[in-house]
């Protein structure tokens, strides 16, 4: 990634404080209520929108209309974006943006427009630069400032109403009297927009080695916190890439520190508050440095992943917490986060009845009047103490003994200490379900639908249980409707059975993944054809033949004042990450040498980043390790390729691509390899296959010898 010169650091005499805002105010009536102010959210599905479409600011949403209005009355423009799930959001529309005096102000001077960073990541991407390059940092609730062209000279996140009042002033008399001066600084911010993440084509020669992951390994070592897991900070993101990644890399190295890295990690999580231990599932992030106090907000996006990597980890470790991780958070999944349609809602809120985790958190008393005797047991098990262990005289459960200290205390057996606590935990979701419950954000976006969609397939590959893929199975029918039109054009979101944003290049990555793992689970090779025409139409619309990298937006649905790309991986993988992983996927299951080069040449043009920086490159690092170890397709032929398939995945064989067919199929790699009479294994590489065997722990041992 391209540092940026300082010469688009705003001067010091900006960094007061930014926002804005505006509204034609109307009484009107939502679900039986009055409503004194209602502006143009009105109109829309997005939930974080709707939660202030009754604000005296006169919202926009992001579009042609407030655009263009801002332009015909040469306004300032306020963009300010969050999402449902975001505390600070919440209070900062309260404080400031309920507020009349506030709304006066802004709906004079400015266009205001509202975002949800999740229906518009791409607006989001953009301003979000713009706080980077001006305050050298960014979060949400994002607040910018721009020209009536939308280019920005301010930005930044939270505001106190006064802060915010004193702020919208400075700039509405900076504008009156001096507005060349604004004009010039948003050039210079949207030049640095443009800057940021423009990758070159790299024109080196590829070189991908075990070497390179020996020192992307050496490179991140000293971040991780060996003690508690995860990187040795506070807060504590769980990044689920990085220890992916690192799984894929003990297996090619068999650095034990590697694997130790990531067992810390899971083990500590699960245990540890940022897990719910009475209805499943993560919140999005740890407050502190010993995953005890989690920011309460539960998304769908690091729950998908979080499936996905305990389900890896437990084919390495066979570790009974990992499988009873990934169980209780699907049923969480079910439970909570989907619709009947078959579609995955976005998140929760971390706040209920106007308190961050008051859902989650119990005192002592709570407990003993719903358990009862049993209460006892429960409280040591969880660390539940009179005084509390948070706040408030309030409780976050957390484990802190091993199942066999507790055991031994209370001289009972593993089984029925298990047996305890789990009946204890059914009885205190039945309780907890009765309490106000927090905001579900109850759009349903493809790419983390996608995600989720991956999440159950590498569940049931792992586990065997069918009613994983049952919903996986709907998952993808659901998106094949709803989100993936007859030409193969995605869209973005879906609400009300209404969608109205064009996709973006992570919806189309990881559908594109997706349903490439589900042709692995399932054989059905309409996944696997599906998942090549998206890709195809993918490169069409998305790629960027100077750079040899995708751009985030279609190139029939850009209008922003600038096209970016996503590069670095965060909590999510980047979308150019995994479209290169698809690629190179894709490449092999069609003998396409095209696509190959192509991921080649993506990866290339970010090696550099990747061997600096291999925490923010971890997906980049996982098609590194791809391209070091090779990879080899695993053909099963046969009435029983099904049940081989299942023996097979009880491995952890990352570099293994899966085909089979009980009888004839339409896949190159297929064919000639039916057996009549009995279902063979075929183990190829480089187009060359080994001896055909039958049995699955051969065919392992043949996968072990390549590697």
């Amino acid at each position: 990634m391209n540092k940026l010169n300082s010469v688009f650091i705003i001067s010091l005499c900006l960094l007061l404080n930014s926002s804005c805002g505006q509204t034609t105010n109307m009484k009107s009536k939502n679900k039986g209520e009055e409503h004194p102010y209602t502006n143009e959210l009105i109109h829309e599905s997005s939930p974080y929108l709707l939660q202030h479409a009754h604000n005296p600011v006169n919202w926009y949403p992001w579009g042609e209309k407030a655009l263009k209005k801002a332009k015909d009355e040469n306004k300032m423009i306020i963009i300010s974006i969050g999402y449902a799930a975001c505390h600070w959001c919440h209070v900062m529309e309260k404080e400031t943006f309920e507020d009349t005096v506030v709304a006066r102000i802004m709906n004079e001077h400015f266009i205001s427009i509202k975002v949800d960073r999740e229906e518009r990541p791409d607006v989001d991407q953009v301003y979000m630069n713009a706080a980077q390059l001006i305050t050298g940092s960014g979060g949400w609730p994002l607040n910018a400032l721009a020209m009536p062209d939308g280019k920005p000279f301010y930005a930044g996140t939270y505001f106190p109403n006064k802060d915010w009042k004193q702020m919208l002033n400075y700039f509405i008399d900076l504008y009156q009297k001096n507005p060349t001066s604004l004009s010039e600084q948003a050039a210079k911010v949207t030049q640095g927009i443009h800057a940021i993440e423009n990758v070159p084509f790299n024109k080196t020669t590829a070189s991908f080695t075990i070497n390179n992951l020996d020192a992307n390994f050496k490179n991140i070592q000293p971040k991780i916190d060996y003690q508690k897991g995860g990187e040795k900070r506070a807060p504590k993101f769980p990044m689920p890439a990085v220890w992916e990644y690192l799984l894929y890399y003990h297996y090619l190295s068999k650095n034990e520190k590697a694997l130790g890295a990531v067992t810390t990690t899971l083990n500590n999580m699960a245990m540890g508050g940022i897990y719910d231990h009475i209805g499943g599932g993560f919140a999005r992030y740890s407050t502190d440095a010993e995953w005890h106090v989690p920011h309460f907000e539960k998304m769908l996006y690091d729950n998908a992943q979080l499936v996905s990597l305990y389900a890896h980890a437990y084919q390495v470790t066979k570790d009974p917490l990992y499988k009873k991780v990934v169980y209780e958070t699907l049923d969480f999944i079910e439970r909570e986060m989907t619709s009947s349609e078959g579609g995955f809602y976005s998140s929760l809120d971390a706040d209920s009845e106007g308190e961050e985790g008051k859902y989650y958190v119990w005192t002592k008393a709570e407990i003993e009047k719903a358990l009862g005797k049993e209460a006892h047991l429960f409280n040591n098990y969880y660390n539940v103490t009179t005084s509390g262990n948070w706040e408030r005289g309030k409780n976050i459960l957390f484990r802190n003994t091993s199942d066999e200290a507790l055991s031994a205390k209370y001289k009972v057996t593993k089984e029925q200490l298990k047996e305890k606590i789990d009946a204890d935990k059914a009885t205190l979701l039945s309780v907890r379900s009765k309490r106000v419950r927090p905001g579900l954000d109850d759009k349903i976006l493809t790419a983390w639908n996608a995600l989720m969609l991956k999440g159950y397939i590498d569940a049931y590959r792992t586990f065997g249980e069918e009613r994983f893929l049952k919903a996986a199975l709907k998952n993808a029918a659901f998106l094949s409707d709803k989100a993936i039109s007859g030409n193969n054009e995605i869209t973005r979101n879906y609400k009300n059975g209404k969608s109205s944003i064009a996709g973006f290049l992570d919806d189309y990555a990881f559908t594109i993944s997706a349903f490439i793992d589900l042709y692995q689970a399932t054989f059905d090779e309409k996944w696997l054809y599906k998942a090549k025409e998206l890709a195809a139409y993918t490169q069409t619309h998305f790629f960027d033949n100077t750079s040899g990298m995708f751009y985030y937006t279609h190139n029939q649905h850009s209008n922003l004042i600038a096209r970016k790309m996503e590069i670095a991986d965060n909590v999510i993988p980047s979308s150019n990450s995994e479209m290169g992983k698809n690629l190179f996927y894709l490449g092999h299951f069609f003998s396409n040498e095209a696509q190959i080069k192509t991921a080649q040449q993506m990866l290339l043009n970010v090696q550099k980043d990747v061997q600096q920086n291999i925490y923010f490159y971890p997906n980049w690092g996982i098609l590194e390790a791809g391209f070091v170890s090779g990879l080899y397709e695993v053909a099963i032929v046969g009435k029983d390729d099904l049940h081989k398939r299942q023996m097979i995945d009880e491995y952890y064989l990352p570099n293994m691509l899966l085909l089979g067919s009980k009888e004839k199929a339409t896949l190159e790699l297929l064919e000639n390899k039916l057996v009549e009479g009995q279902t063979t294994i075929y183990v190829c590489q480089d187009k060359v296959c080994k001896r055909p065997v039958t049995e699955v722990k051969d065919a392992v041992m043949q996968i072990r010898a390549i590697r």
